[in-house]
């Protein structure tokens, strides 16, 4: 007996409370700023009409109480009310909705600004948009670990965290707007400045940035000897000769066979481990350079180092596309320029118009005439030679 009273009071014990919370009454928590102003009416804007028609409400039902002793209303006030009744819970619905929307609608996480791949490419940042937020929302501070170490890069790092290094935003900012600088005053004076980015992902944004500073691209793999020996393997590409609009100037074909080939007056590399073979033809023909230089790399490779992490493509889309604007924003400078008569460019020498090349083959009047003397005292000096002879054989 005790045994069965003991299992039938833990069971209690187990189940009782559930039992008790399940049918027991939970009161619905309301928030605290659901309350009435001071006119009576609620803190929600509502049309007037609205407005009038949930105080008459609520004021009948706060004044009216309900009797149980009042007999039942007719069968026609029954429908009535019923269709006021639906019309009351319709409108009251919304005033609801209204409310609760006012109330909570501001609450939660903003997501609007979130990141979208493609806005780096068709819309890249200008240099005045380079901010800390930016870089490391890109990525720019991630180096490598410190085993992968460059100590040439001790003055880029700013510190050490699980066993990575860290790079300072503020130096990778102020080094990507110097280069930013360099690219728009060697496209302000004509110059041909040549992206480079061979990894893969870095096609798209290295194309470009070629865009739009009017440059050349490579995105495939860097032919040594396309600098120091391009005469052997550049030399059968076709160039042409362009006015102060960009625009081909014909006439000159010929004159440009013997020429040697062009080089870029500046290189911009997005990963200089890979193409060390580019950056040193660079080198022996004083070509300037730059590059984003990550913390196993060594800074001296390049003249314009910009130190931030060479293995996020955000990073690079970042970097290729400020490079890119500034480079847009000095070819603008040139044809401003070009619009007001000016040219900020070294134009090209051992060239000549098509005109003055055939006049120049044309004798003048004076070099003419002394053709002639010349011609005829030689004729004169012939004759005399021959009799000369004759009168030898004579004898």
């Amino acid at each position: 007996m005790s045994s069965t009273a003991m299992i039938i009071r833990q069971l209690a014990a187990r189940h009782g409370p559930r039992a008790v919370a399940r049918n027991s009454f939970r009161p619905r928590r309301f928030l605290s700023s659901d309350v009435k102003s001071g006119n009576g009416a609620y803190a929600t804007t509502l049309p007037p009409s609205l407005e009038s028609r949930f105080d008459e409400y609520f004021a009948s039902s706060t004044s009216d109480a309900i009797d149980p002793e009042t007999p039942a209303p007719a069968a026609s006030e029954q429908t009535a009310d019923g269709a006021e009744a639906e019309t009351r819970s319709v409108a009251e619905q919304y005033f609801l909705y209204k409310q609760q929307q006012s109330l909570i609608g501001r609450l939660g996480s903003d997501i609007s600004p979130h990141y979208q791949p493609h806005t780096l490419l068709n819309h890249p940042p200008s240099p005045a948009d380079v901010t800390l937020e930016l870089l490391l929302a890109s990525e720019a501070h991630q180096g490598h670990a410190t085993s992968l170490w460059n100590p040439a890069n001790a003055r880029y790092i700013h510190g050490i965290r699980q066993g990575v290094h860290i790079i300072s935003l503020e130096v990778t900012a102020a080094h990507l707007r110097r280069a930013a600088k360099v690219v728009q005053e060697v496209s302000r004076r004509g110059g041909m400045v040549l992206f480079v980015g061979t990894r893969d992902g870095q096609d798209r944004a290295v194309v470009r940035a070629a865009e739009l500073a009017k440059g050349y691209h490579l995105f495939e793999r860097w032919i040594p000897g396309s600098i120091t020996n391009g005469q052997q393997i550049l030399g059968r590409c076709r160039t042409k000769v362009v006015n102060q609009n960009d625009e081909e100037v014909p006439g000159f074909e010929e004159q440009l066979y013997e020429r040697p080939v062009l080089r870029p007056d500046l290189v911009v590399v997005l990963n200089p481990l890979e193409n060390y073979v580019l950056l040193h033809e660079c080198a022996l023909n004083n070509i300037p350079t730059i590059g984003v230089i990550d913390t196993n790399a060594d800074p001296t490779w390049v003249t314009y180092p910009i130190p931030a992490n060479d293995d996020s493509i955000r990073c690079i889309q970042v970097i290729a596309g400020v490079l890119g604007r500034a480079g847009e924003a000095g070819q603008k400078k040139r044809f401003e320029a070009a619009a007001r008569g000016e040219i900020t460019y070294r134009p090209a020498r051992n060239l000549e118009l098509p005109g003055e090349e055939e006049d120049a083959k044309k004798p003048t009047v004076n070099e003419a005439e002394i053709t002639r003397i010349l011609e005829l005292a030689r004729k004169q000096d012939e004759a005399d030679a021959l009799e000369e002879r004759q009168g030898k054989n004579v004898a």
